[in-house]
């Protein structure tokens, strides 16, 4: 079947703008880049590959291939069959978008991928207030503050946190570019849209309000300014944009605080509660009410964890195991508040450790760091905070065991990988 080049710039390139967007939404992302995968079959011919680009692609891939490499650790067929199914994506990506990184274009997708995302968030949330109004009237009138971000995330289909990983992702983006819009251009309907959708963007990370999410978003922030304002200003008009911007970011967090006062309690005193209480969690009188979402939890099942993994060390307990083996090692060791709720990992360092012994956990950090390499080599500020989004995420949960942990990594990996090799020529 032929095509013209153009035409397959315009497929190849729409492509790379609907998967990152529409990644909030499983099924349709899924079958997405199934035809994806498709179109690259149609059309491999068109695909070149250097040895820098096979090694680079061999790397997106590793947790694929860790997943074959130890498919026989695993207890259950399907189980194991099902948990690689899940890293498929880390093969396709790279091989599509590697073999054709000529044509990627990082700027325009960026801007393209940030404010398609942000528009997708205003018709969920349209979608959320009228199929909710019980939650949206909770919310107002200050009842049960805690749930709405989760409950919102729901309605879409996706984890709290895995949801405000993508948007504070967006955000930070959304910031880079209205920062050089006002640099930049002389339209003011420009920079005004410019600003509004960074807003709308901000808006929606507050709205979900996670822990990490608002603290990466905050470091992207200070990233993106004086990486992009230091370059072009002095010293001094710098720190006058500096103060003004966190002024303005401050005033933003205070009046969502004012609106949302379990902010103030959720950042502060729920989320140190109890740290006396590590891996004695059933000590706390109702602790599904007091702890369920503190650190005392985490580095409960980090502690747990990390002992179950060094009793299966060098090789782990299989790929599909993970969970299961940890959850009977809550019962084992009468923990009965992690047992019931059946709580995973919560770090995909310790994850990898358990599943696949010293190999899984070298793995991690072979799969993260590249991406702050390529962020290094190619001094491109976006780059450097996706690799701190994702390394910091991973510390506080499992993402690589998820479709939109996975897809996500594996996608922008590829496309930073692609835009390495087109600066480089290599």
């Amino acid at each position: 079947m032929t095509i013209s080049e153009k035409k397959f710039n315009q497929i190849f390139n729409g492509f790379l703008l609907l998967i990152p967007s529409l990644m909030l939404f499983r099924k349709p992302c899924s079958w997405l880049i199934f035809a994806f995968a498709l179109f690259g079959v149609l059309y491999y011919k068109k695909m070149r590959f250097s040895k820098v680009s096979l090694i680079l692609g061999s790397i997106i891939a590793t947790p694929l291939l860790l997943e074959l490499v130890f498919f026989w650790n695993n207890d259950s067929l399907k189980l194991g069959i099902k948990s690689m199914e899940k890293s498929t994506s880390l093969l396709i990506f790279p091989l599509l978008i590697l073999g054709n990184y000529q044509r990627v274009q990082l700027s325009k997708l960026l801007k393209q991928y940030s404010a398609t995302t942000t528009l997708i968030m205003v018709f969920a949330l349209i979608r959320f207030c009228i199929l909710y109004p019980e939650f949206v009237q909770k919310y107002l009138i200050g009842t049960h503050l805690w749930e709405m971000g989760y409950v919102f995330s729901n309605s879409i289909g996706m984890h709290a946190p895995a949801l405000n990983m993508h948007l504070a992702f967006v955000c930070v983006v959304c910031f880079h570019f209205a920062l050089y819009y006002l640099r930049v251009h002389k339209s003011i309907l420009v920079k005004s849209c410019g600003i509004f959708l960074f807003f709308l963007s901000f808006f929606f990370v507050l709205l979900v309000n996670t822990r990490m999410a608002l603290f990466q978003t905050l470091l992207g922030f200070g990233l993106v300014f004086f990486y992009e304002i230091s370059r072009y200003y002095s010293l001094q008009k710098v720190l006058s944009i500096f103060v003004s911007l966190v002024f303005l970011i401050s005033g933003i967090l205070y009046l969502f605080t004012q609106k949302d006062p379990y902010m103030k309690e959720k950042y502060s005193s729920v989320t140190f509660a109890h740290m006396d209480k590590v891996g004695k969690l059933d000590e706390i009188k109702n602790p599904e009410i007091v702890v369920f979402n503190s650190i005392v939890t985490r580095v409960s099942i980090w502690k747990s964890a990390w002992e179950l993994s060094i009793k299966n060390l060098p090789f782990g307990v299989g790929s599909s195991d993970g969970k299961t083996e940890l959850v009977k090692y809550f019962k084992k060791t009468n923990q009965i508040f992690l047992a019931k709720y059946e709580f995973p990992t919560h770090n995909q360092f310790l994850d990898f450790l358990l599943k696949y012994g010293f190999l899984g956990i070298i793995t991690v950090f072979v799969y993260i760091l590249t991406i702050g390499y390529i962020g290094y080599k190619t001094k491109n500020v976006i780059i450097i905070f996706f690799f701190l989004l994702f390394f910091t995420s991973n510390l506080t949960d499992d993402f690589l065991i998820r479709f939109d942990g996975i897809a996500f990594s594996g996608f922008w990996f590829s496309i930073f990988a692609g835009y390495r090799l087109k600066k480089s020529n290599l």
